[in-house]
């Protein structure tokens, strides 16, 4: 039988679809995530729900999803880079339909490093709103607890952040390619590759063969592109995207810190990737770079499992059908 070549305008497209849906789905735990791994000194939250809760708190409901336009902007192309270009790889280095698993983490692999061209400006912007609310509370306790000896009229309120300017992706932006060039949206790139490789290397082979799980009985003589069942996909996404979060949470900790333009009182800057190794392992210890691996494999986890789900359902094969 003849293998089915993949339709890329249609794989663009589900990927896109399946990443605006997940993100919308999981992003509040992304949040928490970011302003946990970025915790060094002042602990302004104990856990990811203590997190979520103090941010309800002082930013109201929406203050959970600063930072999601940028990622709604840019997790299309990003989520369709990176399943599309697996589908491609696949397919690339497939022979008679049948594709060793060296062959799946290769294809992993080239995913993950073409999907770095979006992600690391994409997660360099959302990282700075996202942990603008943890800088001003942890403003706001300090002073809180260590007041002015000549007192302002208006007093300091720890769960308020409103004294602190917002600033926009946009402004954010602008910033960056006035006083860095381009190369300012790029910092964390070697991290951000670090991560996604062996992230997209763990994932896509895991995926793939949990996928077709049932479909391999003796005898079954069924074509290897038939989608696996909705239900099927979204818990393989699931399950290999929580093991492959998991098992690079700390090259995520190392590109959050180096992503993090602003830091907080008495909190650590670095020069590069071994320096912020280095410099977490004697003044936190190891267990520091497991920071957010719990919120990471539950963004992860339904994520992928959402992404894989609605990719599998052929909605970009629907869309080009209606239009065709």
């Amino acid at each position: 039988m003849a293998e089915k070549k993949v339709s890329l305008p249609a794989k663009l497209i589900n990927g896109g679809v399946a990443g605006l849906v997940g993100v919308t789905c999981v992003f509040p735990i992304d949040l928490a995530k970011t302003r946990l791994q970025n915790q060094q000194g002042a602990r302004v939250y104990s856990g990811m729900l203590d997190c979520l809760a103090k941010t309800i708190r002082a930013e109201g409901y929406f203050g959970m999803y600063r930072g999601a336009a940028v990622n709604l902007t840019l997790v299309t192309p990003e989520k369709a880079i990176k399943l599309a270009a697996n589908d491609v790889f696949r397919q690339q280095l497939s022979r008679d339909g049948k594709l060793p698993l060296w062959g799946e983490i290769l294809a992993g692999c080239g995913a993950g490093t073409c999907q770095v061209v979006v992600t690391t400006p994409m997660e360099m912007l959302k990282i700075q709103l996202q942990d603008a609310g943890r800088l001003a509370a942890q403003r706001s306790v300090t002073t809180t607890a260590a007041p002015d000896p000549a007192p302002s009229l208006v007093a300091p309120n720890p769960t308020h952040p409103a004294s602190t300017p917002r600033r926009s992706a946009t402004r954010i932006t602008l910033e960056l390619l006035q006083t860095k060039g381009l190369s300012g949206l790029y910092r964390g790139a070697g991290a951000t590759l670090l991560r996604d490789v062996p992230f997209s290397m763990i994932y896509f082979p895991l995926f793939a063969n949990l996928n077709a799980l049932g479909r391999r009985a003796p005898g079954c003589q069924g074509d290897p592109q038939e989608r696996a069942p909705f239900l099927q996909s979204f818990l393989a996404g699931c399950t290999a995207g929580s093991v492959a979060a998991v098992a690079v949470t700390p090259m995520d900790v190392i590109k959050t810190r180096l992503q993090t333009l602003q830091k907080g009182e008495g909190e650590d800057s670095y020069r590069g990737i071994l320096d912020c190794t280095r410099r977490i392992l004697r003044r936190e210890g190891p267990a520091a770079f497991l920071k957010g691996a719990t919120c990471r494999a539950l963004v992860i986890a339904p994520l992928f499992g959402i992404a894989q789900g609605v990719y599998f359902l052929g909605v970009g094969e629907q869309v080009l059908g209606l239009l065709g």
